[in-house]
C-alpha cells in the first residue's frame, strides 16, 4: 500500500518554525487568530522521519516560499531553494522541493528554477499571488510558465482566501482560466480548495484537462459539500491531499479525512495516485 503525499507544507525545522512563522509579526498574529500559534513546533530531520513513520506520511512537498507582506511591501517568509534543498538531500524519496516565484526576479528567477529542478531536484514551483497584489494571470509570472512547460513540471498555486492581510480577489480560481488556455501543456494546481470560491475551482477543473484541486490549508471536517461530492464522483482524477503544514497537522487531518466515508477508490486517487500522475518524481 502506499503512503499519503502531502503537495503542499513549510519548512519544518526548528529554527525555519521559529524564524518564519513564531518570531515574524505577520505570521504569528495568523497563527494566533487561529488558535494555532501555541502548537507550533519545529522538527529536526530525525525527529521528522520518525514522526512521518509513524503518522504512516509518504513524500511530502516544501516550498522554497517566496511570500510579500502587502502592509509592509517587504519579503517575509522568505526560504529558499538552497535551504530545501539541504533538507531534501537528507530526506531523500521523502521531501521534494517546489520553487517560490517572486514575479518581480524576471528571468534571473526563471534561471534559478531552472537550477533548481536540475540540480536540487525540484518537482514544480510554487505561486502565492496575493501579497505581489498581482494575480497569477499576470504577464510578470510568464516566463515562469513557459519554463514549467520546458521543464515538464507543474505550477501549484495557493488560491482562494488567504489568512493573511492581502488582497483576496488576486486569488480568485478563475485567474487560472486564461493560464490553461495559454498553456494546455502545463499542470495547474489549484490549492486551498479556492475556498471561498469552491465551485468555481470545481468548474476550472472540470473544464480544464490540465487544472487540478489542492485540499492544503484546509481541515477535511471543513471542506464544503460540493467538493467531497467532487472527490467521490466524476472528480476524483482531479483532486489531491495538502496540509499546509505547520498550518494542519498531518495526523488529525488524516484523522478528519477517514471519517468523510469516501469510496475506497477515489480516497487512493486523492491520497496518492493523482499526485503520482502530476508530479514529475522519477525523470
Amino acid at each position: 500500500m502506499s503512503k499519503p503525499i502531502d503537495i503542499l507544507g513549510h519548512l519544518f525545522t526548528p529554527e525555519a518554525i521559529k524564524t518564519h512563522f513564531i518570531d515574524d509579526p505577520e505570521e504569528s498574529e495568523v497563527f494566533e487568530n487561529v488558535g494555532r500559534l501555541d502548537s507550533l513546533r519545529g522538527y529536526t530531520v530525525e525527529e521528522f522521519r520518525s514522526y512521518a513513520e509513524e503518522t504512516g506520511l509518504g513524500k511530502v512537498h516544501v516550498a522554497a516560499f517566496y511570500g510579500w507582506s502587502f502592509r509592509e511591501q517587504r519579503p517575509y517568509l522568505r526560504v529558499t531553494p538552497e535551504e530545501v534543498y539541504e533538507i531534501s538531500r537528507q530526506l531523500p524519496g521523502q521531501v521534494h522541493g517546489l520553487f517560490g516565484v517572486n514575479p518581480f526576479d524576471a528571468l534571473k528567477g526563471v534561471k534559478h528554477l531552472e537550477k533548481a529542478v536540475k540540480e536540487y531536484g525540484f518537482v514544480g514551483i510554487h505561486v502565492h499571488p496575493h501579497g505581489f497584489d498581482l494575480g497569477p494571470d499576470d504577464a510578470y509570472y510568464y516566463p515562469y510558465y513557459a519554463k514549467c512547460v520546458e521543464l515538464g513540471i507543474p505550477a501549484m498555486f495557493s488560491m482562494g482566501h488567504t489568512l493573511d492581510y492581502m488582497p483576496i480577489e488576486n486569488g480568485r480560481p478563475a485567474r487560472l482560466d486564461k493560464i490553461a488556455l495559454y498553456f494546455p501543456e502545463l499542470k495547474i494546481v489549484c490549492t486551498h480548495t479556492g475556498w471561498p470560491w469552491v465551485e468555481e475551482a470545481i468548474a476550472l477543473a472540470s473544464k480544464h484537462p490540465n487544472v487540478y484541486l489542492g485540499t492544503s490549508a484546509y481541515a477535511p471536517k471543513h471542506w464544503k459539500p460540493e467538493m467531497v461530492k467532487f472527490i467521490n464522483s466524476w472528480g476524483q482524477d482531479k483532486v489531491l491531499w495538502g496540509s499546509d503544514f505547520p498550518l494542519l497537522k498531518h495526523p488529525e487531518a488524516l484523522a478528519q479525512l477517514d471519517a468523510l466515508d469516501l469510496r475506497e477508490g477515489p480516497k487512493r486517487k486523492l491520497l496518492w495516485e493523482n499526485a503520482m500522475k502530476v508530479f514529475p518524481y522519477e525523470r
